[in-house]
């Protein structure tokens, strides 16, 4: 049993630092215990997701942002402990960001992620259904963790609107007339590890595909289970 509390007291931020240093393997923070008392106490978000014996398993930050002239959520950081993984925990994390929105009247929750990680793009696609918005290529710079190290960090920018419905079935895009299809390696994060000159190769050929398309207001209309972006006619 999975339940989420909303945190904002320094010793809880202290536990979320502690599980977001061991998820991407890092010895310093990814955001200070300062400035996420801060954000938090302007109106930010921050959350737990703690199991049947109390422990913190998962936790999501953000801060208040603009998406399209719009008040938004952007969600900064989400982090679940390997171990629990596949247990729901990061959609309940998701579902708490959008009730937390939609008591505050925000519309927007965005957020990004890197376009090679397959199972967080049928997360994010097919079973939130938030829409791809703009390929942000190298977006933080070299990065040095545990799980990025080695790769360039091309994001999506995604853009959940609150008020829509999550999808009752995945947008796998099945549907769709058609397609122009987009693949993805089965498991970008081991083959950092492994076979560089392959993820560089990954890298440049969905960078190029996916930034073509978009700048042809081409839209991502789904993601398969096979791992490939279901990428719509221009309108």
């Amino acid at each position: 049993m999975i339940e989420v509390r909303r945190l904002d007291t320094a010793p809880e931020f202290v536990e979320v630092d502690a599980l977001f240093r061991d998820v991407w393997g890092l010895p310093t923070p990814l955001i200070t215990l300062e400035l996420m008392t801060a954000i938090v106490h302007g109106g930010g978000y921050a959350a737990g997701a703690v199991d049947a014996s109390g422990a913190l398993v998962g936790a999501s930050f953000g801060f208040l942002a603009l998406h399209e002239h719009e008040l938004a959520l952007h969600s900064h950081i989400t982090g679940v402990r390997a171990e629990v993984r596949h247990r729901g925990v990061g959609r309940a994390l998701k579902l708490d960001q959008r009730a937390w929105a939609a008591d505050a009247g925000i519309e927007w929750i965005t957020w990004t992620f890197d376009p090679l990680v397959r199972r967080n793009a049928w997360f994010n696609i097919a079973v939130l259904g938030a829409e791809v918005h703009a390929y942000l290529p190298s977006f933080y710079g070299e990065m040095n963790d545990a799980i990025n190290a080695g790769d360039e960090s091309d994001r999506l920018l995604m853009a959940w609107h609150v008020p829509t419905p999550v999808p009752s079935t995945p947008r796998d895009g099945r549907s769709v007339r058609d397609p122009l299809l987009v693949p993805t390696p089965p498991d970008i994060v081991e083959m950092r590890r492994s076979e560089p000159d392959a993820v560089r190769r990954w890298r440049t050929d969905t960078r190029t595909a996916l930034t073509a398309a978009l700048h042809a207001g081409r839209p991502v209309l789904g993601f398969t289970r096979e791992g490939d972006y279901v990428i719509g006619s221009s309108s």
